[in-house]
C-alpha cells in the first residue's frame, strides 16, 4: 500500500469541487446589473466591473458581456459599497464569510468611480496532483500568471497539511484573499490558524510574528514581492519551518532574472576564475554561480489550472541553468476526464551546451535575449542607436507591457518608483546603469547579446568614458570590473593621457578616470 508521501499514478483519478458563495456576492449588486449576471451560467465567471457611467460588464473565462444598456451611476456605486466591508490600505474590501474582493477605482479626490467585484472560490481536489510535493515537509515557491490558480492551490495546501497531516499552520493573510474578509476565516482553509495583515507594507513583520508568537509547523504565505518580504522568508527557511508561498514570476528562469527576488532560489553572483581554474572548466575566466542554498527546496510553476511543472530540486536546478544547460523538470498534467499524466524529470544533457560557449549572460542563466527593451530614465534614442551599433535583434518599446526587459539607471532604481514597481510585479528583468551615456548603454547591452567578449565591452566602454572625460572634463566612473580587466583600463587611460585609479571593494571595484593633470585622489 502507498504511503501518503508516494507521488499520485497515472491512474489516479482526481476529482475537484468548487464553493464560491456567489450568491452573497450577487447580493451586494443593485438589482438590475443582479438579475443580468443570474441569467447566465456563473460557473466560469471571474468578476464584475462596474464603472462610472459605462454599462457594467461581467469578465468569464473565455469571454465577457455586456450587462444591459444603462450606465452604472453613483447610485449603483454607492448601494454596493455599503454592503461590503471596509476598504483598507491597498483599496480592496472583502464580503464577510466569503473569499470575493472588492477592488475600488477612485478619482483624484479618492471618490470610488469604478468597482471590479472579483469571484473569490474555494477548489477541493486541486493539491492531488502534487500533495505529495507539499507533504514531504520541505519548503515550496509556486510560479504562475495571475489568475492561473495560485491562490487557490495556496488554501488548499493549507486545508490539507492542517486537517488531514495534522501540522499546526498559519496563514499569513495580506489581503484576506486566502481565508476571506472578517475574523472568522473561511472554511476553505480548514483547521489552519490566520494572521491578517493591516498593510501590504507590513507582511515581512507579521511573517516573523507568525514564527516567533505561534510556534508553527507551516506558513503559508501569498505574494511574496519585496527584498523584506524575500529577507523574512529566509528567516523563516532557517528556523526549520516549512514555508509555502507564491512569488511574482512564472518560470524559475524568469525568478533568476530578477534581483529582488533571486535570492529565493538562492541568487546569482558574477565569479572571477583563475586562468588554470577557468581551463579546467573550458569555461570563461568571468561565470555566473549561485550565491547561496535556496530559501525553498522545490518550486512549483503553475502553466495552467491542469498543468504543473515540479522542480524538486532547486539548487540543482539552478545551477543547471547557470551553466547554460537545460533544467527539465517533472510535468504533472490533468486531463479532461480527471485522470493524470505524469512525466518524470529528464536528467539535463551535459554536452547540450558546451562548457565555455560564449553566450550572453542571460542564456547562461537559462533565458532568452530580450527582444523588446523599455526604457526608464534612459535615452530612448541613445538606446536605439545602441542596440544598432552592436547589431542586437531587439527594439525599444515605450510601452511597459510589451517589454520582456527594462533598462534603467541606479539612481532610479534605488527610489523604486511606480514603473519599476510594476515591472517587477510581472516579472519583467531590470537592469541598470550608472549613467545615461552611449558608451555603458553599449557596454551593458553587448553583455546582454554576447556581440562582444568582457573584455571588448570593458574597452569600448573605457574609450567612450576617456571621450566624456575629455570633452566634459570631468571624473568619470567605468563599470565595476575584474583586476585583469581594469588593468587594460588603466592601459588606455594611460595611452589617452588621462589620470585613473580603482576605487570599492571586490566585486564592485571599479577604474575612475580623470581630466589630464587632476590631482591624486586618495584610495
Amino acid at each position: 500500500m502507498a504511503t501518503r508521501l508516494d507521488a499520485p499514478s497515472a491512474e489516479t483519478i482526481v476529482q475537484t469541487e468548487s464553493t464560491d458563495n456567489l450568491d452573497l456576492l450577487l447580493e451586494v449588486l443593485p438589482g438590475r446589473i443582479r438579475r443580468e449576471v443570474e441569467n447566465d451560467d456563473p460557473g466560469e465567471l471571474l468578476e464584475i466591473v462596474l464603472d462610472l457611467g459605462r454599462p457594467a460588464e461581467a469578465r468569464y473565462a473565455a469571454s465577457a458581456r455586456v450587462l444591459g444598456i444603462d450606465p452604472v451611476t453613483r447610485e449603483d456605486i454607492a448601494f454596493t459599497l455599503a454592503r461590503v466591508g471596509s476598504f483598507t490600505s491597498d483599496n480592496r474590501a472583502g464580503i464577510e464569510g466569503t473569499l470575493h474582493r472588492i477592488a475600488g477605482l477612485r478619482n483624484r479626490r479618492r471618490d470610488v468611480i469604478g468597482l471590479t467585484c472579483r469571484v473569490g472560490r474555494a477548489v477541493t481536489g486541486t493539491i492531488a496532483i502534487v500533495r505529495d510535493v507539499f507533504a514531504g515537509g520541505k519548503s515550496v515557491l509556486l510560479l504562475g500568471r495571475p489568475g492561473v490558480g495560485k491562490t487557490t492551490l495556496l488554501r488548499e495546501a493549507a486545508r490539507v497539511l492542517a486537517d488531514e497531516l495534522a501540522k499546526r499552520v498559519v496563514v499569513v493573510d495580506t489581503s484576506n484573499e486566502i481565508a476571506g474578509d472578517g475574523d472568522v476565516p473561511h472554511p476553505g482553509i480548514g483547521k489552519a490558524r490566520r494572521l491578517q495583515v493591516p498593510s501590504p507594507e507590513l507582511q515581512h513583520a507579521v511573517m516573523i510574528e507568525a514564527v516567533e508568537n505561534h510556534m508553527p509547523e507551516v506558513v503559508v504565505v501569498d505574494e511574496i514581492g519585496t527584498h523584506q518580504e524575500a529577507l523574512a522568508a529566509r528567516t523563516i527557511a532557517e528556523r526549520g519551518v516549512q514555508l509555502i508561498a507564491t512569488a511574482h514570476g512564472t518560470t524559475l528562469e524568469n525568478l533568476l532574472a530578477n534581483p529582488t527576488l533571486a535570492d529565493l532560489v538562492g541568487g546569482v553572483e558574477a565569479v572571477t576564475l583563475g586562468d588554470e581554474e577557468a581551463r579546467r572548466r573550458r569555461t570563461q575566466k568571468t561565470i555566473l554561480e549561485r550565491r547561496a542554498a535556496p530559501t525553498f527546496d522545490l518550486l512549483i510553476e503553475i502553466q495552467d489550472r491542469y498543468r504543473f511543472a515540479v522542480h524538486r530540486d532547486v539548487a540543482e536546478a539552478v545551477d543547471l541553468l547557470l551553466a547554460g544547460q537545460s533544467s527539465r523538470p517533472e510535468l504533472r498534467e490533468r486531463g479532461m476526464d480527471g485522470r493524470l499524466a505524469i512525466q518524470p524529470a529528464v536528467a539535463a544533457d551535459v554536452a547540450e551546451v558546451p562548457a565555455g560557449t560564449p553566450r550572453d549572460r542571460r542564456d547562461r542563466a537559462g533565458m532568452r535575449s530580450p527582444r523588446h527593451i523599455y526604457p526608464y530614465g534612459v535615452s530612448y534614442t541613445r538606446l536605439e542607436r545602441a542596440l544598432r551599433a552592436i547589431g542586437a535583434a531587439a527594439s525599444v518599446t515605450p510601452h511597459l507591457k510589451e517589454a520582456d526587459l527594462v533598462l534603467t539607471l541606479r539612481g532610479q532604481e534605488q527610489k523604486n518608483p511606480p514603473k519599476l514597481v510594476e515591472a517587477r510585479r510581472r516579472g519583467i528583468p531590470i537592469r541598470s546603469i550608472k549613467s545615461n551615456t552611449q558608451a555603458q548603454i553599449e557596454s551593458l547591452l553587448a553583455g546582454i547579446f554576447s556581440t562582444e567578449t568582457s573584455q571588448e565591452a570593458a574597452l569600448r566602454e573605457a574609450r567612450g568614458a576617456a571621450d566624456l572625460v575629455l570633452a566634459e572634463n570631468r571624473p568619470v566612473d567605468l563599470e565595476p570590473r575584474p583586476a585583469p580587466i581594469r588593468r587594460l583600463q588603466h592601459h588606455v587611460a594611460q595611452e589617452l593621457g588621462l589620470a585613473s585609479e580603482s576605487r570599492g571593494r571586490e566585486p564592485y571595484r571599479r577604474v575612475v578616470y580623470y581630466p589630464p593633470l587632476a590631482p591624486a585622489r586618495p584610495a
